[in-house]
């Protein structure tokens, strides 16, 4: 079903060890609970990226309370947007450790705390502890949990989940900007900020939702999607050899840590068997002490899984397109955010306000933004449709409309404008469809940890320059220029790179046909 691996001619080769067996899937892999995974993924989604998106809103308000420079003041939204994806990479390895739920339980009540503390702000830099790094991080938390949990209880319509699950982002722009708006006027921001503090904490129970598929119900996923692949591996023989040779994330040290800590586990438990006939005193300190074993083992083990996911001699950057893949992403998210944060001030600028006031830019991008992540994935789960190709062809829509942007000046052209960005912007729903695709399931945490990490490092940089390029020229004209020209580079790496790949494979069979 997903051409993407072909096209791109790479491969972790993760499916291919399970063998072709036949078995009784779990039906809550693509059915069952996988829809109520989807379900709370939509959530996540509306009450963070959602809510991200709307502080235009509180920004506005922001710059008249504290009286500091537009690039200063746009730090606070950029930060808390950059740090809930920089730290994807480390929420991987809380992931590793402590599973989803748990993860995303604890992120539900930092991202709240973070709110509710930056209603008593007394400056910008007060916001940028509270609201930037504390409801940040706390946002990171929940969000790459949100993600990953749909990537693995999906198979046959990953591109479909992730997109329903995804428009969370563009009805929660389009709630959240309005419910803020609606709020600041009644109460005032900081009273908003209250409440939506309050609001956050049902991301605890979007956390408790996301209960974790055995091993075993894992396992039969990958034999699935084994299966299902068999004749796209069989034209791929040779290129398994260079992925070989690039070295593929290896079983056998899983397997020695494995063996130790089950030796360190049994020590234990021998203990307290032949310490029945002892106190209940010593019963209860041999308890503790097989509790921080446990303890110590389980982070050992999350820690040796995710070092050797990023660090390994076999590591995730030794797969050159989904390097390409980072480095597009250093420069794509940036181009979508900053409309989100200066948009409402580009519309007073212009005097279109009253017109803003009815239908804002904001909630078109939002709308038709719904629109085009369910759309593109429906289209890429087409058996005939490559996943890369219409990822590839949204991205090029996307950066033509943030280079077309600075011409409109009407309402009309910019709401056109507008409407093409939030529907080519869709194709966020396929980032984590692609990504499991360049690395597998197995690989999928960590590789979209670095993924997000990458666009956080965009999102923190973008809404700044974009400020302080106004604080200079009174335009924003050049920063829509800039950030369309990056985003334009790192288009030309990912269509570079698959290209080298394939070359590759082809090279070396001909050399061994002249030997």
């Amino acid at each position: 079903m997903y051409a993407s691996r072909e096209d791109i001619g790479y491969d972790f080769g993760d499916d291919s060890k399970v063998g072709s067996k036949p078995i009784n899937p779990n039906p809550n892999i693509d059915g069952g609970w996988a829809w109520m995974i989807v379900l709370s993924s939509f959530l996540v989604h509306i009450l963070i990226m959602g809510s991200q998106m709307a502080l235009g809103v509180l920004n506005m308000e922001w710059l008249e309370e504290f009286n500091q420079s537009r690039g200063l003041t746009a730090w606070v939204s950029s930060l808390s947007m950059g740090i809930t994806l920089i730290v994807g990479p480390f929420i991987g390895l809380f992931i590793s450790m402590c599973g989803c739920r748990k993860t995303a339980i604890i992120g539900g009540i930092l991202n709240a705390l973070g709110w509710i503390l930056s209603a008593y702000a007394s400056n910008v830099h007060y916001l940028f502890l509270t609201f930037g790094v504390t409801a940040g991080v706390g946002s990171g938390m929940v969000y790459l949990p949100a993600v990953v949990m749909v990537g693995q209880y999906f198979q046959k319509r990953r591109a479909l989940a992730q997109g329903l699950s995804t428009t969370g982002t563009g009805f929660g722009a389009f709630l959240m900007t309005a419910l803020l708006k609606y709020l600041c006027t009644e109460f005032g921001w900081r009273n908003a900020m209250f409440i939506q503090g309050a609001i956050s904490l049902n991301l605890c129970v979007c956390g408790a939702l996301m209960r974790p598929l055995s091993p075993k119900d894992v396992s039969e996923k990958y034999v699935v999607r084994s299966n299902s692949e068999d004749n796209q591996a069989k034209g791929l023989s040779h290129s398994a050899e260079t992925i070989k040779s690039n070295g593929v994330l290896s079983e056998e040290p899983d397997k020695k840590e494995e063996t130790t800590n089950e030796e360190v586990l049994d020590c234990v438990q021998h203990i307290e068997i032949g310490a029945k006939s002892r106190s209940g005193r010593n019963m209860y300190g041999l308890r503790i002490l097989k509790t921080v074993s446990q303890l110590t083992v389980t982070v050992r083990k999350g820690f040796a899984v995710w070092y050797s996911s990023y660090f390994g001699a076999a590591s995730l950057f030794t797969n050159r397109v989904f390097v390409a893949f980072i480095i597009w992403a250093l420069f794509a998210y940036s181009s979508f955010v900053i409309p989100f944060i200066h948009l409402p001030e580009i519309v007073k600028q212009y005097n279109l306000s009253s017109q803003d006031n009815i239908f804002p830019l904001t909630s078109i991008i939002a709308i038709v933004h719904i629109f085009g992540k369910v759309i593109l994935g429906i289209i890429s789960d087409l058996p005939c449709i490559s996943t890369w190709n219409v990822f590839l062809m949204a991205n090029f829509t996307l950066v033509t409309c943030i280079l077309t942007l600075p011409l409109m000046q009407t309402y009309i052209g910019l709401a056109v404008v507008c409407a093409l960005i939030g529907f080519s912007s869709g194709y966020f729903s396929l980032m984590p469809v692609v990504t499991e695709d360049l690395v597998g399931t197995k690989h999928l945490a960590n590789a979209y940890g670095i993924i997000i990490c990458a666009n956080g490092i965009s999102a923190l940089l973008g809404p700044p320059f974009a400020g302080w390029i106004y604080d200079i020229t009174h335009k924003y004209d050049f920063s829509f220029y800039i950030s369309g020209l990056l985003y334009m580079v790192g288009i030309i790496f990912l269509l570079i790179q698959p290209c080298i790949q394939k070359k590759q494979p082809r090279e070396k069979s001909s050399e061994e046909a002249q030997a």
